[in-house]
């Protein structure tokens, strides 16, 4: 650990993969491996950024390096940047109260942030504690229908703009960092319990107020005697449904008076269906390679995708963006824009709010100054022109 990322002055950090190093050197073992780990043999973890390698930039010379435009829409919502911060559960292992944070990073950066299911904060607290904030709601599937129901109403009730209904972890992927981790479920095994020891800092914040917090969105469904982190995870794994299909999803469009997203999407085919279906966006995804391991990467799937649903519906990437050369190289194979998980996950984990702030700083610096080395001036020109192919 280099000694400059000691200390708390974020503004020493200089990209996303030295945020990472931080949050590592931060967090116990079992908690870095939630966050950084994939499932079985990691190869589509692996996948997910080395593809972005294959894609080299065409940029065009002699041209003023104005500013460029950056501002833009995703699935209709206006945004400061080609970005919004995607979904991800139990944040509160990373940092206290890390929904509530990366909702303030997102409301002071001017884009969308997406809460999930499982969160720690209910969507009534982000919508309290950061009532400017363009919340959008990550949905799993339950099998008990009035619950369902409840979630959307709540949503609804909270403002969110935009429904992102997932379909691709409706079974746990095989994570076996995770079984390693633990010598019963929720049971860290010893040597896990000498390395959270060993990490007082993270202890004190995370554990020392009242242990690791419950999912508030599922609170309200658990006898009060279970409202804790180990019941939340019980519950929601009893709850997700595994049947999940089109036509329950054509249910869930038909009772969601705002935009709606499906998230997992690799395959042209069921990129076709959602168009018909009349849904408003796609997130091309494979959970960031926690799910099935040897699928293919994300962005490789965007590339297939984008040509058959150019002008019919709004797509959006996730997994593995690290750079603002990343973003830019989504954008020109046909994305409106990325949804950042690891990326400011990273960054709560290191310095809350401050943290994931400085992630986005990272990620604005970068893809401002790849398009003016580019010589494009404005997201809107960037396809598959300024791209030269290795695929």
């Amino acid at each position: 650990m280099r000694r400059y990322y000691r200390g708390c002055d974020m503004q020493r950090i200089l990209s996303v993969a030295e945020m990472a190093s931080l949050a590592r050197h931060r967090l116990p073992g079992f908690a870095w491996e939630y966050l950084q780990g994939g499932a079985e043999d990691e190869m589509t973890l692996q996948r997910n950024r080395a593809i972005f390698s294959r894609y080299e930039l065409q940029g065009r010379t002699l041209v003023p390096n104005d500013p460029p435009e950056l501002a833009t829409t995703l699935v209709g919502t206006p945004s400061r940047l080609p970005m919004a911060i995607g979904p991800s559960g139990f944040n509160g292992m990373l940092w206290p109260g890390a929904d509530i944070e990366l909702a303030r990073t997102a409301a002071a950066q001017g884009i969308p942030f997406t809460l999930s299911t499982v969160a720690n904060a209910s969507m009534e607290d982000v919508r309290a504690q950061v009532p400017d904030v363009d919340l959008w709601f990550q949905l799993y599937a339950l099998k008990a229908p009035e619950l369902e129901k409840d979630l959307l109403d709540r949503a609804i009730r909270s403002g969110c703009s935009t429904l992102v209904v997932t379909s691709d972890a409706l079974v746990v992927g095989n994570r076996e960092w995770d079984r390693r981790n633990f010598a019963s479920p929720r049971d860290l095994t010893l040597r896990n319990k000498l390395d959270v020891l060993a990490h007082p800092g993270w202890l004190w914040r995370v554990m020392v107020p009242g242990g690791l917090p419950t999912m508030g969105n599922l609170d309200p469904y658990l006898p009060e005697g279970e409202r804790t982190a180990l019941g939340a995870m019980q519950f929601i794994a009893e709850q997700l449904d595994t049947r999940l299909d089109w036509t329950r999803l054509a249910a869930i469009r038909a009772r969601w008076p705002g935009k709606i997203i499906l998230k997992g999407v690799m395959h042209p085919d069921d990129a076709q269906t959602a168009i018909a279906l009349g849904l408003d966006g796609l997130v091309i995804s494979n959970h960031g390679g926690r799910q099935l391991d040897g699928v293919c990467s994300s962005l490789g799937a965007l590339a297939r995708i984008a040509p058959l649903a150019e002008g019919k519906i709004s797509l959006l990437l996730d997994s593995g963006i690290r750079r603002g050369a990343d973003v830019v190289k989504a954008l020109a194979l046909g994305a409106e824009g990325v949804l950042l998980a690891r990326a400011t996950l990273y960054g709560v984990a290191a310095g809350g709010a401050s943290g994931a702030g400085r992630v986005l700083d990272i990620l604005d610096q970068e893809l401002v100054r790849c398009l003016n080395l580019m010589g494009c001036t404005a997201i809107a020109a960037l396809d598959k022109h300024w791209l030269h192919s290795n695929v």
